[in-house]
């Protein structure tokens, strides 16, 4: 298999907002909430007219992005036997990705993450995590990591306790790795943790401005570079209008973002320009053909509904 992903198995419940519904949930604008409590999260989706609904995640949607230009790809990722974990099931396999997962009936639901999207094409994301935030050691095989030639993590999985133990089964036996570091809510939350994958497991970092200058606490982004030329890894910064800029040893590759787009929901950018640029790197393109197929892609997905081609 060429990619294996392991993630948190989210459905994604897409809905239109306005923003004022922003406002009166206390909620910040283009930011991910975790809820930990199931009726509060209940209360705030029974208000709410659902777009449409899809088997998602951060790593899902990139590893289904890849999946559909072609290559061979499996995910890891942890759901309950109940009626949202048989459409996440049943949503991967439509999409040709192998799912390495025996569902059983757990203590907690299949996890759900609200993607609320206002008229500026933000999306403010609310996520429930459920059994997904339970993954275990024991949820990841080692043999479909072992045959797989690079695997992908995100951050939004990391946590101290059995998800960590999760993901170091994972490296271990893991021929090349690659991560997102998913949010700056996860940045800050596990910053010393991320600064040790990135320096030393990680072969592939994928990361947004933001986030990169607040792992390594950078005033400019001339540090972000000087950072990554140390680092003597691939090191991909996606910088919004910016563009996109990989660092792999002391060379700087750059990409601009396409133009004239319209643009109706930024659901996805992210996910999707890591699946163009994977697709490029396990076919073995050029670092720059990666960053203009990752440029690709997130301009595909960010002038639709949705986090899906």
């Amino acid at each position: 298999m060429k990619i294996l992903g392991i993630g948190n198995a989210i459905v994604d419940v897409i809905c239109k907002v306005d923003d004022n519904f922003i406002e009166q949930n206390n909620l910040t604008k283009s930011t991910m909430k975790l809820f930990f409590d199931e009726n509060e999260f209940q209360n705030l989706l029974k208000n709410l007219k659902i777009e449409k609904t899809v088997s998602g995640g951060s790593v899902a949607n990139s590893i289904v992005g890849i999946s559909q230009l072609g290559d061979k790809s499996g995910f890891i990722g942890k759901i309950s036997d109940d009626e949202f974990g048989a459409n996440y099931e049943e949503g991967l396999k439509k999409e040709n990705v192998e799912y390495f997962y025996s569902k059983k009936k757990e203590e907690l639901p299949t996890g759900t993450c609200l993607i609320l999207v206002t008229p500026d094409s933000e999306r403010t994301m609310c996520t429930f995590l459920g059994t997904a935030g339970k993954i275990n050691e024991n949820d990841v095989s080692s043999d479909a990591i072992k045959k797989s030639e690079i695997i992908f993590l995100e951050g939004y999985l990391w946590d101290e306790g059995e998800p960590k133990k999760a993901f170091d089964k994972a490296i271990n036996n893991a021929k090349k790795v690659a991560m997102t570091l998913s949010d700056l809510f996860c940045v800050e939350r596990h910053k010393p943790h991320f600064l040790n994958l990135v320096k030393n497991k990680l072969d592939i970092t994928f990361a947004n401005e933001q986030e990169i200058t607040s792992l390594i606490e950078a005033k400019n982004f001339d540090e972000v570079i000087n950072f990554s030329k140390q680092l003597n890894k691939l090191l991909v910064v996606t910088r919004g209008e910016k563009g996109a800029v990989a660092i792999k040893g002391n060379e700087v590759f750059e990409s601009n973002i396409h133009q004239n787009l319209k643009i109706v929901d930024l659901t996805g950018a992210g996910d999707l320009f890591a699946a163009g640029f994977l697709h490029g790197y396990i076919n073995n393109l050029s670092t720059k053909e990666c960053l203009e197929k990752g440029t690709e892609m997130s301009s595909k997905v960010i002038q639709q509904i949705g986090a899906r081609i």
